[in-house]
Order: C-alpha cells, then structure tokens, then sequence
C-alpha cells in the first residue's frame, strides 16, 4: 500500500479524502489523515480500512518530519503560510507535494532544489487558483493551435449560496474562509488591462466598478477586480494581449451593499478597538460615526452612507442586527474586521441544509483568418450539503486527482508549478466532468471595450 499523507482534514478536505478512499483499493492507496484535531481526522476516515487518522502538531518538527518521511506523497490542505515548512521537510525526504495553495515566494525559491531532486510540487490546483488555470489553458491552448491570436481573456470565479438556499437580503452566505471575504481586495490596488490600457482601482472604490455577467439558467451576476490581474500574462504566455481581467463573481447589489462597511471603516484590520469584548454591536456600529447630540445611531448611519429608510441597502442593515444594543461583540483585542466577520457569521453561516454553489466565467476574445471573434464559458457546481460543498467538491476533487497522476507518473514535469501543462490538465478536467464539473462554451460576438 502506498501511504497518501494529507495534512489538514478541514472542510475542503472533504471530497479529497472520500475521492482517495473511493479508488483506494484499485490504487493500492493508505491515507494517512493529520490534523490538530484528532477527532476531525477521525471523522473524515469514515471507519475506512485502508485509511488511519492522527494527531499532529505541524509545528512539532520531529513528530513532522517522522509522518512526511514514511509518506509516499504529501498534500497539505494547511492555510497557505503554513506550507513552506512541510515543504522543506518534502524536500529533505525527497517526496512530491500538492497543495491548492497561490504559490508564494518562498515556496518558489525552492524551485531549482526539487528539479535538482526530480520532485513536483504541484501548487494552486484546486479551485481558484486551480480548475481556473486547467480551463482557461485548454481553450487558450486550443486557439493557439488553430492559428489564433488572443485580444481578451476574462475570469471570474465566486462561492456563493445556491439558489435554494438564498434565503437573506444579501443573497449571500459564508462558503469558505470567512475572514478572506471580509478582507478581500486589501492589501494593494486592484490592476488589469483593457484595450491595451492599464487600468488601476484603488479598495476605495472596487466595489463601486463592477462588470455585469448572466449565467445560463442562473440569471444575472456581477463581479468585482481581483487585485492583480497582470501576473497572468506571464502564467498563461498571453504578454502581448490587449484586455485582461480577472474578478470575483456575487450577485446583483452586494458589491454596493459591501462598501457600506468599506466606507464606514469596518473592515479594517489594522488596529485593535478598545474594550472590544464587552462592546455591543450598536455600540461597534456607532464608534464610526459621528458625535449629534440629538439623532440616533441609525439617523446617523443613514445620513452618513446617504441611504433613506425605504433603500434596500437600509434594509440589508437591518437584516444584520447591526444596531441591537443587547448583542455582544465578546472578543478580545479584536480588530473592526474581526468583528465584522463575528457579526456576518451570525447571519450567513449555512444552515445544516443548505447548499453552495460555484460559479466560473470565463471570456476568450480572439483574432482568426482576419475575423475578431469571441467564445463565452461557464460552469455551475452545487454543493451537495454543509460538509460535501461545492467548494470542497471544486478544491478537493483535482488537488486528489493531481495527486495520483503524480503518483502513477503521469505527470513528468518536475518543479515548483501550477496545472498549466497539458499533462495535467487534459486528464483532470476529462475526469472532473464525471462528477458534475464541466465547462459549457458557447460562441459570441466579439465586443472588446470601445471607450477606453
């Protein structure tokens, strides 16, 4: 049996772990499942013969370097600072590693080391970062070989609640890391290009410059910028292209409704409130606004975001508890970003019942026989419920999938990568569509972007 080590049995190791147990017989296959919480491994064995849960510390470097060494290969479903360590230690061993991870520069600098070694370390090959890459590749790919210039690629992704289980003013609920929704688009400007152009949008206003996309039988979304959407010129050798964007997908009137908190300063997290633990939430919404003598804090938040009483927007405050006065924040030492998130989770964590839903767009724009065209592609996943998600469906399936084309040696490249290749991505891509994940592409008129 050949020993798969997974550390980290979170809720996007889900559908990993139930793929690898599934072929685990054919594949000759023993998981090894790690993680702080012994129970949360156990529970993710599912009693399985072929599969032994254990605690693990990852920070206890003899008790790591003692699993990662008996390992046959190694995916870490660790947070993504988390996995340089492992890594390291993948190195030292001289076993290949998968995460679904962005590869980070530290990761990177290892790059020369696992060639040296004949190692992959496959990264960003889940969901977004992941399925993106795979699709967007075969098609670009695809246009190359028939004689094709790219003018215009755009991707958006999103995890958002599934139809059925839309049950809030916001049309939305907590799929994934609820602090990354809370803090995305932080930390540097929004960048792309458009008609050759290079646009930039500070967080300011990201969520007041949204595109528009209507999804087949799903109806109308919008997406905001991601925050760097140059880098991929480099990724997918599209250097000389004219329109590039990538965003993230919600529905229609969050973006507007989000930056009420943008505005107001809630989602920062660069400082700490006093006496946050025993603040209520009235009290977190009032400290920033201003000091009147006479008008209430909800008079104050209106006339402040200038929204009237009869707004949606209003409405969507309201829905949030944001001005009870017998509700606690009760953490400590916490940012106004922590607390934001505190609150949120009141209201958007799925209910045993619910369902997400995955939504990938992409847009390819292109110049054939003289002839400008475009083609449209979308993919729509459910999830099936709280713990077999279509987020850990879209995640765990190909970083599983990845895994033992690595192990089988069909993968030949060696390095620090991500599934751009066609070794990778042709087989993944093929066997996700078996379960439910595929790419309907249509054709469209080319439109480009006229006022620059």
């Amino acid at each position: 049996m050949r020993a798969v080590l997974i550390i980290g049995a979170g809720r996007s190791a889900s559908s990993l772990i139930q793929y690898l147990l599934n072929k685990s017989e054919e594949e000759q296959l023993h998981l090894v499942i790690a993680d702080l919480s012994l129970e949360l491994a156990q529970k993710k064995t599912n009693n399985h013969p072929n599969a032994t849960a254990i605690a693990l510390d990852i920070f206890n470097e003899k008790e790591r370097r003692a699993v990662i060494e008996k390992a046959a290969i190694v995916i870490s479903m660790l947070p993504a600072h988390l996995h340089i360590e492992i890594a390291k230690d993948c190195l030292l061993f001289k076993k290949n590693l998968v995460t679904a991870s962005y590869i980070s520069d530290a990761m990177q600098a290892l790059d020369v080391e696992v060639k040296k070694n004949n190692l992959i370390f496959m990264n960003e090959v889940g969901l977004d970062p992941g399925i993106d890459h795979m699709s967007a590749m075969k098609v670009i790919d695809e246009i190359r070989e028939k004689g094709g210039k790219m003018l215009l690629f755009e991707s958006f992704c999103g995890g958002l609640v599934a139809p059925e289980s839309d049950t809030n003013l916001w049309n939305y609920k907590f799929t994934w890391a609820p602090r990354n929704v809370v803090l995305a688009g932080q930390g540097g400007v929004a960048k792309f290009i458009q008609e050759g152009t290079y646009k930039y949008i500070p967080y300011t206003s990201l969520f007041r410059r949204t595109e528009f996309l209507e999804v087949e039988g799903y109806g109308k979304f919008e997406a905001y910028s991601n925050r760097d959407s140059l880098k991929y010129r480099s990724i997918y050798g599209l250097e000389d292209i004219l329109t590039l964007y990538r965003g993230t997908i919600r529905r229609v009137g969050f973006s507007k409704a989000w930056n009420m908190f943008v505005q107001l300063g809630m989602t920062d997290d660069s400082y700490v409130m006093e006496d946050s633990e025993n603040m209520s939430y009235r009290q977190f919404m009032n400290s920033f606004l201003p000091y009147h003598p006479t008008d209430s804090v909800e008079i104050k938040t209106r006339l402040l975001l200038k929204i009237d009483q009869d707004d949606i927007m209003w409405d969507k405050l309201l829905e949030l508890d944001l001005f009870n006065d017998n509700k606690i924040v009760g953490l400590k030492d916490a940012t106004p970003a922590h607390i934001l998130e505190k609150i949120l989770s009141d209201s958007w964590t799925l209910e045993p019942d619910d369902k997400d839903m995955i939504v990938m767009y992409h847009k390819f724009g292109y110049e054939l026989n003289g002839k400008k065209v475009q083609m449209d592609s979308q993919m729509v996943c459910i999830g099936q419920d709280q713990t077999y998600t279509a987020m850990a469906k879209t995640v765990g399936l190909p970083v599983a999938m990845a895994t033992l084309l690595i192990l089988n040696g069909k993968i030949k490249t060696t390095g620090v990568q991500i599934p751009i290749h066609k070794e990778v991505y042709i087989p993944v891509l093929k066997e996700l569509e078996q379960y439910g994940i595929h790419f309907k592409e249509k054709p469209m008129p080319y439109l480009g972007y006229k006022d620059m």
